[in-house]
């Protein structure tokens, strides 16, 4: 009741109580994890690719892939596609990947079934004028990371990402912006010019780079260079055509 922001056109809470909150109320969902579940999602989505993600990297996802015909995501770093946007730029058209993510899949997956959608710098802009067809009512949804106790430790860059999103939103959109959604616009606006190198500096953009995943931290500070817009249907998700 007191959390739920429904007041407000525009939403923006973080993580899977956000979800819980925002979703069975809200037109749309946006879940946005920057490094790297929705840029992964982007990029391979955009070349034809149906990702299907998948809340635990164990025995059951293996057993899941088997079981749809798809592959199962490698670890990130080994031969293969993973959780590593730099991976999935040649993967083919009708390729079927099961992606693992401790944050973004299952966050979209707790989303149905209200419309969910994948958003990311890369396509910020698309996603934002794609979730104006399904209602005014839009809830957007940091992911966040997780400290070694397991506990949501929010991240600069899911933050970014929401007010990336959201300042395209508020230019489409003559609704109302809840508190939470108007400071994470806020936010974004006053680094946008710095966006890529303060990606490269926060927690998660240094702990990409010290493992020597640089280029991924590169790919996903790309700012709306890509029209595709991600959906989760039947639980994968797809490139959107409208």
């Amino acid at each position: 009741m007191y959390f739920d922001q429904a007041e407000f056109d525009i939403r923006c809470e973080w993580g899977a109580e956000g979800i819980a909150q925002l979703a069975p109320i809200s037109d749309v969902v946006i879940v946005v994890d920057i490094l790297s579940f929705s840029t992964c999602i982007e990029m391979a989505t955009q070349r034809g690719a149906t990702v299907f993600p998948y809340a635990w990297k164990d025995e059951s996802a293996q057993t899941f892939a088997t079981t749809i015909g798809a592959e199962l995501a490698s670890k990130r770093g080994s031969p293969g596609y993973s959780l590593s946007p730099t991976s999935l730029q040649t993967i083919p058209s009708g390729a079927r990947l099961v992606l693992p993510s401790a944050n973004g899949a299952p966050l979209s997956l707790a989303a149905q079934p209200t419309p969910t959608l994948a958003g990311c710098f890369r396509n910020g802009r698309s996603v934002a004028r794609a979730a104006l067809t399904y209602g005014t009512r839009i809830a957007v949804i940091p992911a966040g990371e997780r400290w070694p106790n397991g506990s949501l430790r929010p991240s600069f860059e899911d933050w970014m990402g929401a007010g990336a999103i959201i300042s395209h939103l508020r230019r489409d959109l003559q609704g109302q912006l809840s508190p939470e959604s108007q400071a994470a616009m806020v936010a974004y606006q006053s680094i946008r010019s710095n966006l890529k190198p303060l990606l490269q500096q926060c927690g998660s953009g240094r702990e990409l780079i010290q493992r020597g995943f640089g280029h991924d931290v590169d790919l996903s500070a790309e700012l709306d260079v890509s029209n595709n817009v991600p959906r989760l249907i039947d639980g994968a998700f797809i490139q959107r055509m409208d």
